[in-house]
């Protein structure tokens, strides 16, 4: 893995994450998963090898914790995602701490009243850029029905 490089913007979230206890919790979360712990910088921590199928994603992140059921390969041939999840850090840091898991699961439930979908009107995936996430651009369910009519 590629260690990128500290700068004083991430140090700050990273002293912040540790604080809020956010890293310390994903850290438990990808123990407790099976995850294997890699150090890729700025702060942050790549755990591949998480063995549960939730949340079901490629990715996700708990304070400065990225973690996956993929191998190290498969996150690195992916530097967009990795982008992606590095901005939910910093959302964990400046955002909302730990606070951000039941934020983030009621807007989840939002976005799937509105859309179908977990992230088309999820504030945290929209603001860590849906694209770069993998995801749909956003839409809604009335917006999908109306075009498959016409």
């Amino acid at each position: 893995m590629v260690v990128l490089p500290h700068t004083p913007w991430t140090r700050l979230r990273t002293v912040v994450n540790w604080i809020n206890l956010s890293t310390v919790l994903g850290l438990l979360v990808a123990r407790f998963g099976g995850a294997t712990r890699h150090r890729r910088g700025r702060g942050t921590v790549v755990c591949v090898g998480y063995r549960y199928g939730f949340p079901v994603a490629s990715a996700f992140t708990i304070g400065n914790v990225i973690i996956t059921k993929h191998d190290l390969d498969w996150m690195e041939d992916r530097p967009v995602l990795l982008q992606h999840e590095d901005r939910h850090c910093t959302q964990y840091a400046f955002l909302v701490g730990p606070v951000m898991l039941p934020l983030y699961f009621l807007s989840v439930g939002i976005s799937y009243a509105l859309a179908g979908d977990h992230s088309s009107f999820n504030p945290f995936e929209r603001l860590a850029g849906l694209a770069d996430g993998g995801y749909p651009p956003a839409t809604t369910r009335f917006a999908r029905r109306r075009s498959s009519q016409g």
